[in-house]
């Protein structure tokens, strides 16, 4: 970020600290096409890889030959045969998707060996590990071609790829298989990478692609999916992109069969991958098996996490500054909304119960996610657990955002409204503004 100032950067870091702490030991799947390889890409997905790995992400690069075969065989002036999106890979195009698989793991291995002094892979010590490490098996007929050696996964050497891992190896799958008599096939990028992710039990799986992400038939990018509304969008009359209508089965497939969280991104995108992967909105498209969001009562570890959203409110002078100490000790008074393992937003609940009243304060939802009804979602929680207290009546002391209120329901009061001990702490030099609504 060499145009920004430092303010920014440090904001940015700071806000990427919890994704690098969850991300620390866990595995990823990454799948490309040759496409990255052809097109002069890869080095700079090289320095993004090289971050992660030395964050501690356990990776599992999973690579595609298409263009690299395209030329071999234009090359031989061979035949180019296709049936329904799958090539037919006669002894000719074998040949020529095994000289290309080899050409491409070795630039790949050679970019990631890469240790420039003032560059991103500075001091990188990084190992690729590859090998015999799928089984497979042949396609057979299919609408009466015979795709001859074409084939599909059949098992992943799931317990020697974790041994690599611990190893502290980048570990390369190629688009090949073999079987138990000794044949090879030629497999496809998202066949390998889904069952290699779930071999593993691997916490993402994640698609470079042609397009941005997966969209909604206005043309507008969906950045969350869940496994519903994915099966609909692929069930649907409308024909995708060609990148979409390869990635997004996979995806289903891999989320519904344990993988949590299945992104496809953009592979034009510089740093789309840390984009993705480190910020809150994201650059593309993740898929869930279900929705992301959790809303539910605060427990003693989500103290930092409310003073990390509360912070930028209290700097501004929306909130008062609550100490840490202040929220340990009330924090079965909080209700959070989290988001992916992320706390997105909060709200308290303090209750007056001689006056049947309830205060509700520190009502605050991260810079990203506003907008989207989220405030409506706390609020309704803090007026449900008012309810289930038997409070009357809800009030609020606001400064900037008494119109927020008003359109839900408040109505402004005076101090003397008040309950009694809150009138006694009130801050006469805050000149906050009093709002009630009954329940």
């Amino acid at each position: 970020m060499p145009d920004s100032p430092p303010s920014a950067f440090v904001h940015w870091f700071r806000a990427a600290t919890p994704y690098i702490h969850a991300f620390r030991g866990k595995t990823f799947v990454i799948a490309f096409g040759g496409e990255v390889l052809s097109d002069g890409q890869f080095t700079r997905l090289a320095h993004d890889l090289n971050l992660l790995n030395s964050l501690g992400v356990r990776l599992v690069l999973v690579h595609g030959v298409r263009p690299q075969v395209e030329e071999h065989l234009t090359q031989r002036n061979a035949v180019i045969r296709y049936a329904d999106g799958l090539r037919v890979t006669d002894d000719a195009a074998l040949a020529c998707v095994k000289e290309a698989v080899g050409e491409v793991r070795v630039e790949i291995e050679a970019l990631l060996s890469m240790g420039l002094p003032n560059s991103p892979m500075a001091n990188a010590d990084i190992r690729v590990a590859s090998g015999n490490f799928v089984t497979a098996r042949p396609l057979g007929v299919r609408g009466g071609v015979d795709l001859l050696h074409t084939g599909e996964v059949r098992k992943i050497n799931a317990a020697a790829i974790r041994q690599r891992l611990e190893d502290n190896d980048i570990v390369l799958l190629s688009p090949l298989g073999y079987s138990p008599t000794g044949e090879i096939f030629n497999l496809s990028l998202e066949d390998v990478a889904t069952n290699a992710a779930l071999a593993l039990g691997a916490d993402k799986l994640i698609f470079l692609m042609e397009t941005e992400g997966v969209h909604n038939a206005r043309g507008g990018l969906l950045r969350v999916l869940t496994v519903p509304e994915a099966e609909k969008i692929v069930a649907g009359k409308r024909a995708l992109p060609e990148d979409e209508g390869f990635y997004l089965p996979c995806a289903i497939t891999a989320s519904k069969q344990g993988v949590s969280r299945v992104h496809l991104i953009s592979r034009h995108v510089d740093g789309a991958l840390l984009s993705e992967l480190f910020t809150h909105a994201g650059i593309g498209t993740m898929l869930t098996p279900a929705r992301l969001e959790t809303l539910r009562p605060a427990g003693i570890d989500d103290v930092g996490g409310i003073l990390q959203l509360i912070h930028p409110l209290e700097e501004d002078g929306m909130l008062v500054r609550r100490s840490r100490e202040r929220l340990e000790m009330e924090i079965e008074r909080f209700i959070v909304l989290e988001h992916d393992g992320i706390l997105i937003g909060c709200a308290a609940l303090y209750p007056f119960a001689d006056e049947r009243a309830g205060e509700l304060a520190c009502l605050a939802v991260h810079a990203d996610y506003r907008g989207s009804a989220r405030g409506d979602a706390l609020l309704e929680a803090a007026e449900k657990k008012a309810r289930t207290l038997k409070l009357k009546r809800l009030f609020v002391l606001t400064t900037r955002t008494a119109h927020w209120f008003i359109e839900r329901g408040f109505k402004e009061a005076d101090i003397s409204e008040l309950p009694t001990q809150k009138q006694a702490l009130y801050n006469y030099q805050r000149r906050s503004k009093v709002f009630v609504k009954p329940l």
